[in-house]
């Protein structure tokens, strides 16, 4: 049995900042996430892609983010159950919960906070017949690694910011990029839209439009796509890759059935004081939660993370008082025996 004072489902950005919150509080962390390693979405689907709104980082890529979270959070030593997913709650008679996983690990806790972001997703796959025999043999959903596509000849399809992104970024990796869409009209942002027509018409991409994937040609390796477009006879172009990126959808999970309010497969919090849920003792932050007036993004967690160690603390400990002192003034220490903290001014008589 795995004990701690804080246990956060979800290692995603909002997950890995908690034990930085709750380090300060001298709150012992442990993490589960599903996925093999830390970060969440970040390191999982786009960990190459830069990030514009983390402050003090006018970009960064998400990899590397999810790198300096991990980095901060080191001396407070928190715990990892790694490729298991939450599956069971049981609150206990002195308030504190048993959470087990898929495969039988079970952590006790006396507090949880829940940081799933979108919960667990599953890329949107087209219908296309036989795509699934062709998946990790030239069809991918997620570009995880861009360097696979070095000197190869690409065909993504779809209409949205991930679309046109990975279209741009690789132009300059992939020997050819065609992006397909179903529409003339694209849903992603304008400054995106504007650079994939200047790609196309330097001859760095080509555009199809309005048109749709509709076979895989190959035997064991995709080597081409069967295209129909609107108005023309159905053609085929010769491929070493195919990206379907049509977002993903996302689960709940077994989170779905812990009794918790949930509202458009999201979970309801209180967010005028310091988002616990319907459940006393369990916590929602970041996207997996809802409220009003929300928004679904990191440094939004960021701050839903430091409000909800405070609670957790008055909640551990409701006898003591806390009295919180910046970073600036306290310093930080760990729990493995560092101590950060600013020099001090020094102090001369005049003479």
């Amino acid at each position: 049995m795995i004990t701690t004072d804080i246990l956060i489902i979800g290692a995603g950005p909002t997950g890995l900042f908690t034990i930085f919150e709750a380090g300060l509080l001298k709150l012992k962390c442990h993490l589960i996430d599903a996925l093999p390693q830390p970060g969440g979405q970040c390191s999982e689907i786009y960990p190459k892609k830069p990030i514009y709104d983390i402050p003090a980082y006018p970009e960064i890529l998400a990899g590397d983010l999810t790198d300096k979270l991990l980095e901060q959070t080191k001396q407070f030593e928190p715990g990892f159950t790694l490729g298991e997913r939450a599956e069971t709650i049981d609150k206990q008679e002195d308030g504190t919960f048993i959470v087990t996983t898929n495969k039988g690990t079970k952590h006790h806790a006396k507090i949880v906070a829940i940081a799933g972001g979108l919960g667990s997703f599953e890329p949107r796959k087209p219908k296309i017949e036989s795509l699934e025999k062709f998946e990790d043999n030239g069809v991918e959903y997620i570009i995880k690694e861009p360097e696979l596509y070095r000197d190869k000849k690409v065909v993504i399809s779809g209409g949205g910011d991930s679309a046109l992104d990975w279209a741009i970024f690789l132009s300059d990796v992939a020997s050819e990029v065609t992006l397909i869409h179903r529409r003339n009209e694209f849903r992603g942002a304008l400054d995106s839209v504007e650079k994939v027509q200047e790609l196309k018409n330097a001859g760095k991409i080509t555009m199809i439009t309005p048109a749709e994937v509709k076979g895989i040609v190959g035997d064991d390796k995709v080597t081409g796509v069967s295209v129909e477009k609107k108005g023309e006879e159905p053609f085929t172009i010769d491929t070493d890759h195919f990206i379907p990126l049509f977002g993903l959808s996302p689960k709940l999970g077994p989170i779905a059935n812990w009794g918790l309010e949930i509202e458009k497969n999201a979970i309801k919090v209180n967010n005028a004081l310091d988002y616990q849920t319907n459940i006393p003792g369990i916590y929602a932050i970041g996207d997996v939660n809802t409220y009003p007036g929300k928004l679904k993004l990191i440094l939004c967690g960021f701050h839903e993370a430091t409000l909800m160690c405070q609670s957790a603390y008055k909640r551990i400990f409701p006898d003591k008082k806390y009295v919180m002192k910046y970073t600036t003034v306290g310093g930080v220490e760990g729990f493995d025996g560092t101590k950060k903290e600013a020099p001090k001014a020094v102090v001369k008589a005049i003479e």
